[in-house]
């Protein structure tokens, strides 16, 4: 099951099921069927929502979707407006987690040559989540290196804390996308927060896939464009630490909540890898896909035009 948030005309946001080239909305299939959804109130407007309100939500929804649609409930998707399906309480990054991505890395941006031994972390916070067809602001007063990377991004589902890798997928609600934008030259002494942090930097979406029909997280197709040109291709099970790793040693120290999300690595082709190098300018349009999931897709902006507001 595809889930999103989305708006129409009047900028509100609704809680909806993607269904190849339509949106279900919620709401008006539970209010249709005169079957309240449990831990639901009766406008739901993110995911989030969906994962509070517990497993039983699920098994609810399965069973209206799969009874004949009421009129009115199914939208094309060219009527509505995605947006970042959720405002997660954290977002918590992995870098070097693809051994290709770590040569790169050591050969262009000074990073350890050696294969990390535990997983590198690094944060997000949620002021960076950008949804679906918004601007990542290019500040040319702060970055020259503006960078992309694809990634798959974890969703809590249920609170994790010192987690053994074993039971650490039953706490993923589901999957979902992220770009992991990076202002190459404003890594601070090693530091990568600001780098990584400022508001946009974590285009998030276009959906989570339900965890129950992802049949494999670790065999997933990722693809990266660039105005329509293939900059990275990769695939989830060449990750260095896998997702239940990372949710036990995350876990280990920090508490995943429900709603966080874990951004679990770049594969090799990020900009900075090229020679010459290459960074995302006003203009451009990066598209990050993984398998299953979607297409991310979001214009880069001069963030002197900044003045519209973001979801």
């Amino acid at each position: 099951m595809l889930l999103v948030s989305y708006v129409r005309e009047d900028e509100v946001r609704r809680l909806g099921v993607q269904d190849q080239d339509a949106v279900l909305d919620v709401a008006a299939l539970a209010a249709a069927h005169g079957v309240p959804l449990p831990g639901l109130g009766e406008a739901p407007a993110s995911v989030r929502e969906a994962i509070e309100a517990g497993p039983e939500l699920l098994v609810r929804l399965r069973e209206l979707l799969a009874a004949p649609l009421p009129d009115g409930v199914r939208l094309p998707l060219s009527a509505v407006r995605l947006r970042a399906p959720l405002r997660p309480g954290k977002v918590v990054g992995v870098g070097l987690n693809y051994t290709e991505h770590v040569a790169e890395s050591a050969r262009t941006l000074d990073t350890d040559r050696e294969l990390p031994q535990r997983p590198v972390l690094f944060s997000k916070p949620a002021t960076a989540v950008t949804g679906p067809g918004e601007p990542i602001w290019h500040n040319g007063e702060l970055t020259a290196q503006l960078d992309w990377e694809c990634e798959l991004a974890v969703v809590i589902g249920k609170t994790a804390r010192r987690v053994r890798p074993e039971d650490a997928l039953d706490h993923v609600f589901g999957y979902s996308i992220v770009n992991d934008i990076s202002a190459r030259d404003q890594r601070r002494g090693g530091q990568w927060f600001f780098s990584k942090g400022q508001d946009s930097y974590a285009p998030l979406g276009p959906a989570v896939r339900t965890a129950d029909t992802v049949p494999d997280p670790q065999n997933l197709d990722l693809l990266l464009k660039v105005n329509g040109e293939v900059k990275q291709k990769g695939n989830t099970r060449h990750m260095l630490f896998r997702i239940p790793e990372l949710i036990a040693d995350i876990s280990s120290g920090m508490t995943l909540e429900p709603g966080d999300v874990i951004a679990t690595g770049s594969p090799a082709g990020v900009g900075a890898s090229f020679t010459p190098q290459q960074f995302l300018t006003p203009g451009d349009v990066v598209e990050a896909s993984i398998e299953s999931i979607g297409t991310l897709r979001n214009p880069v902006v001069d963030a002197r035009e900044a003045g519209a507001e973001r979801g």
